[in-house]
């Protein structure tokens, strides 16, 4: 079925199909699994005090939602793809709703942590599904860069808006709301999605799934943002960092051999990396995502660490950057009906470049409206430029039976790179400032780490020049049924 076939089935069923509520389920959902990253952060020193856990035992509030979140990622996808977009929307988020709740309500740190694994699989099961809806009922023109515009507004501000709504819930109501501050957002998204999602259209089995392929996957996956997260703990070049990244290699070296050879339904189609759009568009996630996640660790160890700011102040004056990165989106929006997606690729990735090198610069005796405030409108704008474009970009030319695998391979890189970027730049500027340094060289090493993400992005920019099509827009032309792809222009 195309594009094309898909937008008529949604006009056929106009009694039940609602877009605008479709769009406002998704954009509740993606503003909840991106707050859900930061939201936490804030609030670890209250978390550790009122539960009794250990220095090392509290990054895993953070790690376990990451691995589960990252790990079955793909898989979340193809199950979306097999047994409905619509369903799996709906049980995801029962499950993520649970997991907050019995968070909220944990007397010990084991059961943090499991709430915490559990929320990771919901999201799993969330993100993928609700692109694919996304991608399904905005399939061509304006109507979809408009809607890839709100999610990727929702989906930026969840992040940024994470520190200041976790900054002000730990000092004012407790660290508890944390996590229950996702349940009402569950409750809504449910009762929107039940309302205006269409049902999901049959969908064509193709073959026995491939569970060696799935299991080799999400381990292989786990593994790999297993190894990276616990370096702040094990050295890069340590025996235990070093077996399990090549655990992971073998692994995901093997899923590869095996959806080459396999007579089941893959869990990814491999004919997907030779669709330019797809491959340039997640390689350009990859380098973004690890970009922008240091960039939230940095600033807010320098606001509360360097400059002295609270929790909740510091999370206020994250606010201008939530608010750029609308700002950018919005534009996005606006350019986005003129301008190819490739060329909002490499402005935005430039402009949020050049804030990442301004950032760069911050300094112990700096001050929040230069050192923060400034590289935070230009970085924030920037990103918001590249957040929808990029999402559109990798799902153009995608059959709509594999769209939630495109979406859960799109978010599976981005969890990647922030756990990349975060653990390989946190540990260039631990190295720059040394052990037990003082401000000047903590900021030091800040800057250092900062100035890195600027070069990763540069690389995106090249990732966009290179190897996106120049007709890549976020109106994609309609898709060849059996194969899933669409000539693409240089």
């Amino acid at each position: 079925m195309t594009n094309t076939e898909s937008a008529s089935g949604e006009r056929g069923r106009e009694g039940v199909a609602r877009p605008e509520l479709t769009l406002a389920a998704v954009a509740v959902v993606q503003f909840m699994v991106s707050l859900d990253l930061s939201v936490v952060n804030v609030g670890l020193p209250e978390i550790a005090s009122g539960l009794g856990f250990g220095e090392a035992g509290l990054t895993w509030v953070i790690h376990a939602y990451a691995l589960t979140f990252g790990g079955l990622l793909l898989l979340g996808g193809k199950i979306a793809d097999r047994y409905g977009h619509k369903r799996i929307l709906t049980i995801g988020l029962p499950v993520f709703g649970l997991a907050c709740l019995l968070g909220g309500f944990a007397q010990e740190p084991g059961q943090l942590v499991a709430a915490r694994a559990a929320q990771g699989v919901g999201a799993a099961a969330l993100a993928p599904a609700a692109l694919a809806l996304l991608t399904r009922t905005f399939p061509t023109g304006k109507a979809r860069v408009k809607a890839f515009g709100v999610w990727s507004a929702m989906n930026a501000a969840g992040g940024a808006l994470g520190v200041l709504i976790g900054g002000l819930l730990t000092q004012y109501a407790g660290w508890e709301w944390v996590m229950f501050i996702n349940v009402p957002m569950v409750a809504v998204a449910l009762a929107l999605a039940l309302r205006g999602i269409a049902p999901d259209e049959p969908v064509e089995r193709r073959g026995r799934p491939d569970v060696l392929g799935a299991v080799l996957a999400t381990a292989g996956m786990s593994l790999l943002v297993f190894g990276v997260v616990r370096t702040d703990e094990y050295a890069w070049t340590s025996t235990v960092t070093l077996s399990v990244l090549a655990a992971a290699v073998v692994l995901l070296a093997a899923f590869l051999y095996v959806e080459k050879t396999t007579s089941r339904d893959p869990l990814i189609r491999l004919g997907l990396f030779s669709n330019r759009s797809v491959a340039g568009a997640n390689s350009y996630n990859l380098l973004l995502g690890a970009a922008m996640a240091s960039a939230f660790y940095f600033v807010s160890l320098y606001l509360q660490g360097v400059l002295g700011a609270g929790p909740a102040l510091a999370g206020i004056q994250f606010l201008p950057f939530a608010l750029g990165v609308v700002v950018g989106s919005v534009a996005a929006i606006k350019l986005g009906y003129k301008f190819p997606a490739r060329s909002l690729l490499i402005g935005g990735g430039l402009l949020t470049a050049a804030g990442f090198t301004w950032f760069g610069m911050i300094s112990a005796d700096g001050s929040f409206t230069v050192d923060v405030l400034g590289p935070s409108i230009v970085t924030s704008v920037g990103f918001g430029f590249c957040l929808a474009p990029v999402v559109s970009t990798a799902t153009v030319g995608v059959a709509p039976h594999e769209t939630g695998t495109a979406s859960g391979m799109l978010n599976s890189t981005r969890q990647l790179g922030a756990a990349l970027g975060l653990a390989s730049l946190s540990t260039v500027a631990h190295q720059r400032a040394g052990e037990n340094a003082d401000p000047a060289a903590i900021a030091d090493g800040y800057g250092l780490g900062m100035t890195v993400g600027a070069v990763l992005l540069v690389g995106a920019v090249l990732i966009a020049l290179t190897v996106l099509p120049r007709t890549s827009t976020a109106a994609p032309a309609p898709v060849e049924a059996d194969r899933g792809l669409v000539p693409e222009g240089d």
